[in-house]
């Protein structure tokens, strides 16, 4: 640092940090100085805050330049881009709007942009954009999300609310105290504790599981990945078979109940339907037992380690950890449905230390202590269409406009989507079978995309619009579940011709007659005053001071007092009269006769195995042997940040690490940092290999995140050079109840790639033309 040196605070969803600005330019990043446990990630900043995938100015795709919204759609992801002005690019947009929403509805324009975007609450780009466009008369959204659709789901129909899909649980400093047997399945992965919706204030996650390991509680992680736990607790690892946790829960279910095992008085008086659970658990049902045996042929762990387990769980004060990564399966519901079931025949759910919790390990937030909503963004209003889809079926809105589907319970339809307007967020990343996609892709006249950088979206896109960074606006930020509330002061002038999130839909605005009433004569400041001052009154309230926003603005953080320890349903637990669940029972719903009346049979009435469509029991692992774990990346935020030196530390040749167990990768004569190619009968992509006993044999671990990068731009079934798992994953839906995300249930096949891999590309930007 020198005397010309700026500290400019601000913060990500992956933690708080200082940046350090020189002469206009960002030249280093150091963390939150309270922050015990920082993740590594602000350490990308400096760098990719100039990258060269930045977008400097308005850009159009050369065949929508000539043609507009008559152009063929095939040359996206091909074609080069042509510049345009601001003033060009605006009015294009918001023609487009309005042609739509006049020939067609409301409805055809799609407005349900996903992504984590940035951490702040005023220039978060999805609730900007719903703001405008239900001035304008709505547009299509989407409900859920890619991380835990299928738990958002089904856990009302067991506990009458979502909140415990990550919104409550109990908390570490409780299961620390209490907790003498913790069993985790689908581990608890200490690598996603770096990152949390909004931002983690301090990382206290990994430092109360160490904790947890120092006092001695036992641990078992269920995963077909060793590193699915944090190496402090000592955990025992069992590596199941991917997708066969439910079997799992089923025999160590029938177990406790064929051996008396089961809390007799907690199911009589605090649950429904444990008769006809009971009933399917010892085949009276259907004639077949899930005894350890059955159980033990398809999660491929012997019988009598799960007698002996269920054996354990009984005897002593123990937490079950159920993590998103369960759900995003075929079948996704049953074993977060399985794993209530199982902790209510323990009968501990609502004491300190015992029951059940979703989502620990997913992220860092899941396992704080529960305190108030933070500070609020913007007000989107209401919708007037009432259109919407579940997030995960985009492609299916796409390419079935008017097609029928299933939903919770009701049989909706598609909409003709004819406009794309995306923000925040890379569907190239995080939806399945992207070949599938490239071909919906190309079904809407229209496609937009805001963004700061040529991620695969943009280059995908007809109008491309470049938005600010964090870093080149001012904004707050406050993590779910988390006590700290901090500035996000602009650090650096936006680069090239960028503008914040908020200029650009109130420029937007303007041109639709909306700017009043969209921007309520506010700029960006003074929603940002207004979001914390609304929130310090909320406080005030519950009797606890914030300081005002001058001091905080200065300062660049505030905390907020801390509560007091949280158990999940512990009130239900202390009297279920006085505190009923919202079920139609006011009781934990073991049999659903809400679920089991709509009739479907890829989720009936209560917890059920139901072989998966793709997983090594099926008749498809002759042809493609191995199944393709795509979990979380360790080094970058999903797809944020993939072009920065924090990601390329994970990279192997500068191809996303493909992790394979020695016997798999000896019999295909794979060798530690060779390139190999994955590949299955939806598409294929190269990635480079990274030998490991940390994972089970028949299993290879991809994670997500990669820029997709064809070799063919534009081509659908081209070969992906960088390593993106979505390539090769399906899209089905869960089941017909929440139609979420499946992308854990894939084959594939691996190969080692001979002769001269095709250089990564996507790191620098598209070509461009002038006009």
């Amino acid at each position: 640092m020198t005397d010309r040196t700026e500290t400019v605070p601000t913060g990500a969803h992956w933690g708080i940090y200082d940046v350090l600005v020189e002469d206009g330019r960002v030249v280093g990043a150091r963390p939150w100085a309270d922050d015990p446990d920082p993740a590594p990630l602000y350490a990308a900043l400096p760098e990719t805050v100039d990258h060269p995938t930045r977008i400097a100015r308005p850009m159009v795709r050369a065949g929508y330049h000539n043609a507009g919204h008559k152009s063929d759609t095939s040359g996206r992801g091909a074609e080069p881009f042509v510049p345009t002005s601001w003033e060009r690019a605006l009015d294009l947009v918001a023609g487009e709007l309005d042609r739509v929403r006049d020939a067609h509805g409301s409805e055809a324009i799609f407005a349900g942009s996903y992504g984590w975007a940035s951490s702040g609450k005023i220039h978060h780009p999805r609730t900007l954009i719903r703001r405008l466009l239900n001035l304008h008369g709505g547009a299509t959204d989407a409900v859920g999300n890619y991380s835990c659709g299928a738990a958002l789901v089904v856990v009302p129909h067991i506990l009458g609310t979502a909140a415990p899909v990550g919104m409550q649980a109990t908390d570490w400093r409780n299961i620390a105290r209490h907790t003498k047997l913790i069993v985790s399945f689908g581990g608890m992965a200490p690598k996603n504790l770096q990152v949390s919706f909004g931002g983690p204030g301090p990382h206290r996650a990994r430092r109360w599981i160490e904790r947890m390991g120092a006092a001695g509680v036992e641990a078992v992680s269920v995963s077909p990945l060793r590193d699915d736990a944090v190496e402090a607790l000592g955990a025992r690892w069992l590596p199941i078979r991917p997708n066969s946790d439910t079997a799992l829960m089923l025999g160590l279910a029938r177990t406790l109940l064929a051996e008396g095992l089961h809390d007799r008085d907690f199911l009589e008086r605090y649950c429904t339907g444990f008769e006809r659970f009971a009933a399917y658990l010892d085949g009276t049902a259907d004639g077949v037992a899930k005894d350890a045996e059955w159980a033990a042929e398809r999660c491929d762990i012997g019988a009598d380690e799960i007698r002996a387990l269920a054996r354990r769980m009984a005897a002593t004060r123990t937490m079950i950890t159920l993590s998103y990564s369960l759900q995003r399966a075929d079948r996704g519901e049953q074993p977060i449905w399985a794993g209530i079931a199982l902790a209510c025949m323990l009968g501990q759910i609502g004491l300190p230390g015992g029951g059940f919790g979703i989502g620990y390990g997913a992220m860092a937030s899941i396992g704080n202590e529960k305190i108030a909503a933070g500070p609020r963004g913007l007000p989107t209003g209401r919708d007037p269409t009432g259109s919407f889809i579940p997030v995960a079926r985009i492609a299916d809105m796409l390419l079935n406009p008017g097609g029928g589907y299933d939903f919770n319970g009701r049989r909706r339809t598609y909409p003709d989507i004819r406009m794309v307007w995306w923000a925040g967020g890379n569907p190239f990343h995080h939806h399945q079978d992207l070949n599938r996609l490239l071909r919906a892709w190309r079904k809407p006249e229209t496609i937009v995309v805001q963004d700061p950088y040529w991620t695969p979206a943009a280059r995908h896109a007809d109008i491309v619009l470049p938005a600010a960074t964090a870093l080149e606006r001012n904004d707050l930020g406050a993590g779910t579940r988390d006590s700290t509330i901090y500035a996000m002061r602009r650090a650096i002038r936006p680069r090239g011709e960028a503008r914040s999130d908020y200029d650009i839909v109130a420029a937007l605005a303007g041109r639709m007659g909306l700017a009043d009433a969209f921007t309520d004569g506010k700029d960006e400041l003074d929603w940002v005053r207004e979001a914390y001052e609304g929130f310090a009154a909320r406080m005030a309230r519950e009797g606890a001071a914030l300081p005002p926003f001058d001091a905080f603005w200065r300062d660049g953080r505030a905390r907020t007092p801390e509560p007091e320890e949280f158990v999940l349903l512990a009130d239900f637990r202390a009297d279920p009269e006085a505190n009923p669940l919202k079920t139609p029972s006011g009781r934990i719903e073991l049999f659903s006769e809400t679920v089991a009346g709509f009739g479907y049979d890829d989720c009936p009435g209560h917890p059920v195995w139901i072989e998966p469509r793709e997983w090594l029991g099926a008749p498809l692992a002759a042809r493609y042997p191995l199944h393709l774990v795509s979990n979380q990346p360790a080094t970058r935020l999903h797809s944020q940040l993939d072009p920065s030196p924090v990601s390329r530390t994970g990279k192997v040749a500068g191809r996303e690490a493909a992790t394979i167990h020695p016997d798999d990768a000896r019999a295909r004569g794979i060798e530690d940092g060779d390139t190999v190619r994955l590949f299955n009968e939806r598409g294929q992509c190269l990635a480079g290999a990274r030998v490991s006993d940390a994972v089970r044999p028949g299993v290879v671990v991809l994670p997500t995140g990669a820029w997709y990068d064809p070799a063919e731009p534009g081509r659908i079934g081209a070969l992906d050079r960088h390593g993106n798992p979505n390539v090769l994953t399906h899209d089905h839906g869960t089941s017909r109840l929440s139609q979420a995300t499946a992308a854990h249930s894939a084959l594939v096949e691996v190969e080692k790639w001979r002769g001269e891999a095709p250089e990564v590309a996507v790191h620098r930007p598209p070509a461009v033309v002038e006009g």
